[in-house]
């Protein structure tokens, strides 16, 4: 059970960018334990309006007399400090706190977090290991960084011990947790806008090592250069786990992929067999994040008939190699991967599948990392039948950066493959009606808006199917 005694003296919380994943779980869970919250942000959502339907205030732009009610001010890290309602609750001399920081409170307030980071994988992971938790009837409180079936969101409020949270290490917010476990999946070179060098992303992930208490528990991906040296830094028990690296404590050998490219597995601990695992979500990947679940779960003595269980009725979580739908025979997926490690893994998970042909609709997610992994994005986008690249969702960032999703098309069609560069989405959904065949598999690409065009195809297909009834009807 939660101890909030230190968040009860913030009665009333206004929330900037309520509409967040992570804010608006915070919000739930809040008003859950009895505070009363109000929000604001720039745009209407799904989020927004199951906030609303909840029953928390929200206003869409800004309400300084909101602030003017509240005991405390809790805002995103992409809130500007001119914005009204901060600057407001700074004349009022009401106590503002960054997301991570109130997010950090809350891991305090229970006796086990268990935190789920890396570059890569972190809300499979934390859903795996919620399905874990909740198949052995644990009972936990979770926040994950997108919606999870199981649970119907992206949180859950339990009255256990046990806190299941996905922590990120951008801008070096999980520094403001209190872990009393840890899985860290992979360090890699990504959000070099804030870290500028792998150096300083390593140096990172050694001081969120450092929270660990001395009977807290680390679980590293041995397969990782980076991870594989965090052990040094830590006086809590250490677990490794590795697809690769036989001497980990937690390996997968005999992998095999079955139609939809689930995986198979036989798992060992310390070299003795464990458990034979079946995954219905696809790609190795995803055997790996299926790894560092078991190694902590079995590390909290759950029953193993409880992980393979949970591990089987995992179907993926929000936008992580997510089904939208057919077109014309054709399957649609849709993911958030943009980095181009996850989309290796992702392209890797597809050819796990049997298809005809694969069309990749690619959107760059910021200027910086595009410009940062300009020729890996062109080198991993060409391991897809046929390449399609949208504009650079800007994000946080102004284009200040000299570089265009052009860019990436131009050094695809370098290297002697066909890119075809499509700014706009309506032009890129008739280009598929034409192009798609039967059998072939769409997959939507990236963490912006590029998640609208499976929904577009989809609607053109009722469309026609519409027109065809109503032309047979007369």
């Amino acid at each position: 059970m939660a101890h909030i005694e230190e968040l009860r003296r913030y009665k009333r919380v206004h929330m900037i960018g309520i509409g967040g994943v992570s804010m608006s779980g915070i919000a739930e869970i809040l008003k859950h334990w009895g505070f009363s919250i109000t929000g604001s942000d720039c745009a209407e959502s799904e989020i927004t309006e199951k906030l609303k339907k909840d029953g928390i205030p929200i206003v869409i732009g800004h309400d300084v007399s909101l602030v003017s009610q509240a005991d405390v001010v809790v805002y995103t890290a992409a809130i500007q400090k001119t914005d009204e309602e901060l600057v407001k609750a700074k004349e009022l001399g009401i106590p503002t706190i960054e997301r991570a920081d109130f997010l950090g409170l809350l891991t305090k307030a229970f006796d086990d977090t268990i935190c789920v980071s890396g570059t890569h994988g972190k809300t499979t992971t934390t859903s795996m290991v919620s399905m874990c938790f909740l198949e052995a009837g644990l009972d936990p409180s979770i926040q994950v960084g997108a919606t999870l079936k199981a649970i119907d969101g992206n949180y859950r409020i339990g009255n256990s011990d046990y806190f299941i949270i996905e922590a990120c290490e951008y801008v070096e917010s999980f520094l403001k947790f209190y872990p009393k476990s840890e899985i860290i999946l992979n360090i890699d070179d990504d959000h070099l806008d804030y870290f500028k060098n792998m150096e300083n992303i390593f140096n990172a992930f050694i001081k969120y090592v450092k929270l660990l208490p001395k009977n807290g528990l680390l679980v590293v991906n041995s397969d990782n250069s980076y991870c594989s040296q965090l052990h040094k830094y830590t006086t809590a028990k250490v677990i490794t786990y590795g697809i690769e690296n036989e001497k980990a404590n937690y390996v997968a050998r005999n992998i095999t992929f079955d139609k939809n490219g689930f995986a198979h597995f036989d798992v060992y601990h310390n070299n003795y067999f464990y458990a034979s695992i079946v995954l219905s979500v696809p790609g190795e990947h995803n055997v790996s994040n299926a790894l560092a679940c078991i190694a902590l779960c079995d590390n909290y003595g759950l029953d193993k008939t409880d992980i393979k269980e949970a591990l089987r009725k995992y179907t993926g979580a929000h936008r992580r190699f997510e089904f939208v739908g057919q077109y014309n025979g054709a399957s649609i997926y849709d993911d958030y991967g943009h980095h181009p490690t996850e989309i290796k893994a992702t392209a890797m998970a597809l050819k796990k599948k049997q298809y005809h042909h694969s069309w990749v609709v690619f959107q760059p997610h910021t200027y910086s990392r595009t410009k940062a992994h300009l020729d890996e994005f062109a080198m991993v986008l060409m391991n897809f039948d046929n390449i399609i690249v949208t504009d650079i969702y800007a994000a946080r960032e102004s284009d200040t950066y000299g570089v265009s999703a052009k860019d990436i098309v131009d050094k695809i069609t370098e290297s002697g493959r066909k890119a075809y560069y499509l700014p706009d989405f309506k032009k890129i959904v008739t280009f598929l009606k034409k192009h798609v065949e039967k059998d072939d598999i769409i997959l939507t690409l990236g963490a912006g808006t590029v998640t609208n065009i499976g929904p577009m195809l989809l609607d053109s297909e009722k469309s026609k199917t519409k027109l065809a009834e109503e032309s047979n009807a007369n």
